[in-house]
């Protein structure tokens, strides 16, 4: 898969889905696997736009959505799906300011797109002017996909947002086609945990504000071929800190390695309970115990 960080001509035709593709859920999936089948029935490239930051981290950063995917992910994700090829749009006033014309005109045409994959309501250029009609208008063949339905539910971004904030990590993984998970390298900590007996590992993520908080079941991936169970805490550990930002911190089972600077994925299987604030140390030493338990349970009943 080539990445491009700009817009640039093509010497084949060209298949492309726009979007911020965040999560890269079925719905997204169900894009991707199109743009692929037209790309070999047509003899054209599959390609994707997306942008960096999500437009709403510009324009109204303090209500923007939680992330559900870092870049890194995100491109992961694309490439695994087999796409030809990214433009990673950077994403700012200027960028929004471009009307529909000049979009088609400078953006569009000059990629050599031929067919364009959209939902319904697919909207372009500055102040949304630009739609289905606009495309089809300029000579680009525009194939309408329908929304995808998991148990009643529209998959979208926010739905999976909703599933993971309210603990319904099957739901979440229904709506994504996988388990959700957050990747990164793993750091030093303060090495509480060591000292209370439970040596964890510090996944340093990129992002402030993840989707979910607590903890959870987990299996961590990234450091050979089984992935490896454990208990996770995702918050800002009030018992210890004030006022402090959200860190992923992962205990595994029967395991003591060197792991520092590892890139890792950690797999949220089960929510076992929502942050504490504990009384004393021994009081979260005691809680950790019986959270450790909780995932060896859950783990001999998936087995």
């Amino acid at each position: 898969m080539r990445i491009f960080r700009h817009i640039a001509p093509s010497e084949v035709p060209v298949v492309l889905a726009i979007g911020n593709f965040d999560g890269v859920h079925r719905g997204h999936q169900a894009i991707l696997s199109g743009l692929r089948e037209r790309s070999v029935a047509e003899g054209m490239v599959s390609a994707v736009m997306t942008f960096e930051p999500h437009p709403r981290e510009v324009f109204s950063p303090a209500t923007a959505p939680s992330r559900l995917t870092s870049l890194r992910e995100k491109l992961e994700l694309f490439a695994d799906a087999g796409i030809g090829r990214v433009f990673l749009c950077r994403f700012n006033r200027q960028f929004a300011g471009i009307s529909a014309q000049d979009f088609m005109r400078d953006v569009l045409h000059k990629m050599h797109v031929r067919r364009i994959l959209v939902g319904e309501d697919f909207r372009f250029g500055a102040g949304r002017a630009g739609g289905l009609e606009e495309l089809r208008a300029q000579g680009f063949a525009v194939d309408i996909l329908s929304d995808v339905t998991v148990a009643g539910v529209r998959v979208s971004s926010t739905a999976v947002r909703e599933a993971l904030a309210a603990g319904d990590l099957v739901l979440a993984e229904r709506l994504l086609g996988r388990a959700y998970s957050i990747s990164g390298h793993v750091g030093h900590g303060d090495k509480l945990g060591r000292q209370l007996g439970y040596p964890t590992a510090n996944i340093y993520m990129l992002h402030e504000r993840p989707p979910l908080f607590g903890i959870y079941a987990v299996k961590l991936s990234g450091l050979g071929e089984r992935d490896l169970p454990g208990v996770a805490s995702l918050g800002v550990r009030p018992t210890m800190k004030q006022d402090a930002k959200p860190l992923l911190e992962v205990h595994l089972f029967d395991f003591d390695q060197d792991i520092y600077g590892r890139h890792v994925r950690v797999h949220f299987l089960k929510k076992l309970r929502d942050e504490e604030k504990f009384p004393d140390l021994e009081a979260l030493k005691r809680q950790i115990a019986a959270d450790e338990q909780a995932a060896r349970d859950y783990f001999k009943t998936q087995s």
